[in-house]
């Protein structure tokens, strides 16, 4: 069966990696600690994806700029505190093993930073599962179409024969940035209902979904 996507870039955090909630919560308590406005579950929920100190800023408006370096130390050390406790997704492994055996290249854009990605692909299940990836805090975050640009010229795949998955209007957006179908996923940080205007090609509800629709349109 011929390919329709060379390249396939996923985002990571609440697309390939069950860690939504358990950001979100960071987040929050980041917030609390420097004595900002906490924001509810979904306003904290809706900055997952962006670069770091983005998504923060975001999420505090109230926090003032010269409060940032505390707040961010604040979030990464209680991600720190619960960073094992997370895992892929079920079904995700499966998944990326039979698109590698299609011969796809498979890269990761995210909004963590490399040392943060770093530390996850090290793990004996991922070794050589991705071609390459880019982060927010080494090139510009989502939804700037950078991060897909640098990947697309790296592998030397057109934009019509690059995939983005993700489960953020950011993610999305990145896409329609750069040019990229997309196809999103409802079981991460963003309402799927958001997804419809920004044109993916399909909105998976579950891996299962997601590996089913790749096995027969990518």
């Amino acid at each position: 069966m011929g390919r329709t996507y060379d390249l396939i870039a996923f985002d990571w955090d609440g697309t390939l990696y069950d860690s939504t909630a358990m950001i979100a919560r960071c987040i929050q308590l980041a917030v609390a600690d420097v004595g900002g406005t906490v924001p509810t579950q979904a306003q904290a929920s809706y900055v997952i994806g962006m670069g770091l100190m983005q998504a923060l800023a975001h999420a505090a408006p109230d926090v003032p700029p010269d409060l940032y370096p505390r707040l961010g130390e604040r979030y990464r050390h209680h991600y720190m505190a619960h960073q094992n406790d997370l895992s892929l997704f079920e079904g995700v492994l499966p998944m990326l093993q039979a698109l590698k055996a299609r011969h796809h290249w498979l890269a990761v854009a995210t909004g963590k930073s490399r040392r943060g990605l770093d530390e996850v692909l090290r793990t004996v299940e991922l070794h050589g599962v991705f071609d390459g990836s880019r982060t927010a805090d080494e090139t510009a975050g989502k939804p700037s179409p950078v991060m897909l640009n640098e990947l697309m010229r790296e592998f030397g795949v057109e934009p019509e024969r690059t995939l983005m998955i993700g489960d953020t209007t950011h993610d999305l957006q990145m896409a329609v940035n750069a040019g990229c179908a997309s196809v999103g996923v409802s079981y991460g940080a963003h309402e799927p209902d958001a997804f419809h205007a920004l044109g993916p090609r399909f909105v998976a509800h579950s891996v299962a979904e997601l590996h089913g629709w790749l096995s027969e349109h990518a």
